[in-house]
C-alpha cells in the first residue's frame, strides 16, 4: 500500500505545513505560489489539433483559482499583522525614548546638585536628551522605512495576484468561447454529411 503523502500534490501546503504557516505570521504569502500553478496548467495545457486553442481541466483550474482566492485573507491578515507589529514597534520606541528622556533628567537633576559642576550637568543633560531624541527619531524612520517596504511589496504582490486572476478567468471564458465554435463547426460538418 503506498503511503498517502504520495497522493498528495506536491504544489500544495501539507496540513502540518499549514499549521506551521498559521503560527508564522514572517511566513511568506503562498497565493503568488498557487497563481503560479493555474498558469503552468493553463500554459501546458494539450493544444487542441487545428486550433490555437488547449484543453484544460476546468475542475482543477477552477480547483486551484478558489483556492487562491481563499488565501487572499490570509496574506491580508499577515500584511494587517506587519501594521500592528509596527504600531507595537513604535509604541515601545516611544516608552523607550521617554525613559532615556527621564533618566536624562533625573541624571541631569543630580548632577545640578553640585555647584561646581552645573555647567557641566546642564551641558551634558542636554546631549543626553538630544541623543534621545535623535535615537528616537532614527528609530522611528527605520521602522517606518521597514514597514513601507513590506506594505509595498504585499501592494505589489496583490496586484499580480489580481491581475493573473483575471487572466486567468479571461483565459478560460476564451477556451470555453473556442469550444462553442469548434463544436458548432464540427457539428455543422456533420449536418453536411
Amino acid at each position: 500500500m503506498s503511503d498517502p503523502s504520495d497522493l498528495a500534490d506536491p504544489g500544495l501546503p501539507t496540513p502540518e505545513q499549514e499549521t506551521r504557516r498559521a503560527t508564522d505570521p514572517y511566513h511568506p504569502p503562498q497565493v503568488e505560489g498557487i497563481l503560479r500553478q493555474a498558469r503552468e496548467a493553463v500554459a501546458n495545457a494539450r493544444p487542441m489539433p487545428l486550433s490555437a486553442s488547449s484543453m484544460i481541466n476546468k475542475e482543477e483550474l477552477l480547483e486551484v483559482l478558489d483556492e487562491a482566492i481563499a488565501r487572499l485573507p490570509e496574506d491580508l491578515r499577515a500584511a494587517r499583522w506587519l501594521l500592528k507589529e509596527r504600531e507595537e514597534f513604535l509604541a515601545k520606541v516611544r516608552r523607550e525614548g521617554d525613559e532615556i528622556l527621564e533618566m536624562a533628567r533625573s541624571q541631569a537633576e543630580r548632577l545640578v546638585q553640585r555647584t561646581e559642576v552645573v555647567r557641566t550637568a546642564e551641558q551634558r543633560a542636554r546631549q543626553l536628551v538630544e541623543m534621545a531624541h535623535e535615537d528616537a527619531r532614527r528609530m522611528r524612520r527605520e521602522t517606518e522605512d521597514y514597514c513601507d517596504q513590506k506594505l509595498a511589496s504585499f501592494e505589489g504582490l496583490l496586484g499580480s495576484t489580481r491581475d493573473a486572476i483575471t487572466q486567468g478567468r479571461r483565459r478560460l471564458q476564451e477556451t470555453a468561447l473556442d469550444r462553442d465554435r469548434e463544436q458548432r463547426a464540427s457539428d455543422a460538418v456533420e449536418a453536411a454529411r
